[in-house]
């Protein structure tokens, strides 16, 4: 497996922005365990305001509640690291942005944080796209391995990828 790095993220980035900017879509990210390193690549992209509206970091629960509009309770029945809260915080972005596109990103980085049921390197990413008030919600699930920053760098790439995808012709 080749390092990733900042420059990788960056590079796929470039990707994105080439697609999105292509299909007339905008996007926003909701972010938690990767604090801003997806908005960071996405916005070392020249032109970027073209296809990118804005990144919401929303580390703490009270943060993705009051600027994603999580509801609180969802912490209590199934946890911040979760398919539910991923969703809610994507939808929560794709709303608030007013965009096409939101992919949000919960998870334990370590080297703390984590259980049996929700090891350190856990992840949930979610994507909400749509136009208008119709909102299509989708999931997905990585346990990454390796140290705090690895695991952020691995996360930011696993959404950048993502949104990659998403913008792909089918």
């Amino acid at each position: 497996m080749t390092p990733l790095d900042l420059d990788t993220l960056c590079r796929l980035a470039e990707g994105v922005g080439a697609a999105y900017r292509l299909r007339g879509w905008r996007l926003a990210t909701a972010e938690s365990c990767t604090g801003g390193l997806v908005s960071a690549a996405l916005t070392s992209v020249a032109g970027s305001s073209d296809w990118f509206d804005r990144g919401f970091v929303t580390y703490s629960n009270a943060a993705k509640s009051e600027l994603l509009g999580v509801d609180p309770a969802l912490f209590a029945q199934v946890g911040a690291v979760s398919p539910e809260v991923a969703r809610a915080m994507a939808i929560g972005a794709r709303q608030r942005a007013g965009v096409e596109v939101a992919v949000a990103i919960t998870g334990i980085a370590g080297p703390g944080g984590g259980t049996p049921q929700k090891p350190v390197g856990t992840v949930w990413f979610g994507l909400a796209w749509g136009a208008g008030d119709a909102v299509h919600g989708e999931t997905r699930h990585a346990l990454f391995e390796g140290d705090r920053a690895r695991v952020r760098l691995q996360a930011a790439e696993l959404a950048l990828r993502w949104l990659l995808q998403t913008a792909q012709p089918t």
